[in-house]
């Protein structure tokens, strides 16, 4: 029998607070049998360079968050595809002395909602223009949806930067809207807004008349599990996911690259489960 080796991995960022994916990622190499350290190192941003010097770099691999994401970019020797799209790295795999920055999050998201037997095509509404709401843009844009992106007045100028990079990278269009004047019905509504997480739990990015007019409905918020926006779906029968199964499929992308595993949507179903009850007990 082979010997297991046992792989050295962690998430840096700052702040990390409490953050469950030291959870996900050891439910997640249990369900392969595979060992595994994962730990959170809190960076602050004028120190990442020493630290991907001094210490990152006896990783074996590791995830990124906020803010390193992009920051993480110069320093890695080569990009996958989808990270050089982005421009921004959420996990980094050590080859043969080489360290090469991958973006799961975009697997994840889709991932995620092909397991809730949610499709992405026809009219897309994403509330934001930040970093996850670009991600999704530009996914479903590849997927073939129209994409209308809905923001508040004061980020209009950065909703049109994004338009124009799109454009350039793509050659495809995308809508701006203010979200105070959205209507009409959308095949999909996707929050990448922090509106409704806790502790501001009874805010909504829409109106629910807009609301009650979608296909489907994804927010990538995932505490609260149910977002005011997804219970005003779920009370008017429309199909809802919250953004935990995302991190968590983003998470298992990052094993099967560190690892060379497959996971199946049971498994990361059960973690999804095990990663709910453990924000359902905080």
């Amino acid at each position: 029998m082979a010997e297991v080796v046992k792989k050295h991995l962690a998430l840096i960022g700052c702040p990390l607070g409490h953050s469950v994916s030291p959870l996900i990622h050891q439910a997640l190499a249990a369900e392969k049998q595979l060992s595994l350290s994962y730990t959170l190192q809190e960076i602050p941003p004028a120190a990442l360079a020493e630290r991907f010097a001094t210490g990152l770099s006896a990783l074996d691999g590791f995830n990124v968050t906020i803010p390193h994401k992009t920051e993480i970019v110069p320093l890695l020797d080569s990009l996958s595809p989808r990270a050089a799209l982005f421009g921004a790295v959420n996990t980094v795999r050590r080859e043969e002395g080489r360290f090469v920055g991958y973006n799961t999050d975009c697997e994840g998201f889709l991932r995620s909602v092909k397991a809730a037997g949610i499709a992405i095509d026809g009219n897309v509404l994403i509330t934001g223009c930040g970093g996850a709401a670009r991600m999704f843009a530009f996914e479903c844009l590849l997927a073939g949806a129209q994409v209308t992106l809905a923001v508040r007045d004061s980020s209009l100028t950065k909703a049109a930067a994004l338009q124009q990079e799109i454009r350039d990278k793509l050659q495809k269009e995308i809508r701006l809207t203010a979200l105070q004047s959205v209507d009409g019905a959308y095949d999909l509504i996707i929050n990448a807004t922090p509106v409704g997480m806790a502790p501001h739990t009874d805010a909504c990015p829409l109106a629910a008349a807009a609301v009650k007019k979608a296909g489907a409905v994804f927010d990538a918020i995932y505490n609260p599990t149910e977002t005011q926006l997804l219970k005003i779906a779920r009370e008017a029968g429309i199909p809802g996911l919250n953004g935990l199964p995302m991190l968590v499929w983003q998470a298992a992308v990052a094993e099967e690259l560190w690892n060379g595993v497959t996971f199946t949507e049971e498994e990361v179903a059960r973690v999804t489960a095990l990663a709910e009850k453990e924000l359902k007990n905080r």
